[in-house]
């Protein structure tokens, strides 16, 4: 798959439609969302971010298995004005949910995550190579 690269200067018009079209799908409808992520590894770690501005990290849940990360959370609006005339309306509400395959193997109950300025970083410790053991065949003589 292509990645298309965001460019605010990009009209948006075209995508509208597609966007309305994946907001039936199951888990975007309703006001949902799925936040953006970055993913990468150094030496010992894979390391995920993705920016959750607005959100409380206490009501985000993070877990990790069978070498999957799962995030998921609630993004809530204090106060709801219905008789707003709004020109565009972006900002997402509701509920979210990410599932990411991690590129290695990890050690999913040593892993830590961190809130700053609306940006949660997720680092996981990779698991140790797994190095093939060697069978000695025993012959009688």
């Amino acid at each position: 798959m292509a990645m298309i690269k965001w460019s605010p200067f990009l009209d948006m018009e075209p995508f509208e439609e597609m966007e309305k079209m994946l907001d039936t799908w199951p888990g975007r409808g309703r006001g949902g969302f799925t936040p953006a992520i970055d993913m990468y590894e150094d030496k010992d770690n894979v390391i995920v971010e993705t920016q959750l501005a607005g959100i409380d990290p206490e009501k985000v849940n993070i877990s990790i298995e069978n070498d999957v990360l799962c995030v998921k959370g609630e993004s809530e609006k204090k106060s709801e004005v219905e008789d707003k005339n709004y020109y565009r309306k972006e900002i997402r509400r509701g509920g979210f949910y990410r599932s990411i395959q991690l590129p290695a193997h990890v050690l999913g109950d040593e892993a830590s995550a961190a809130a700053e300025d609306g940006v949660l970083k997720i680092t996981i410790p990779k698991a140790p190579e797994l190095k093939p053991k060697t069978i000695k065949i025993k012959t009688k003589k």
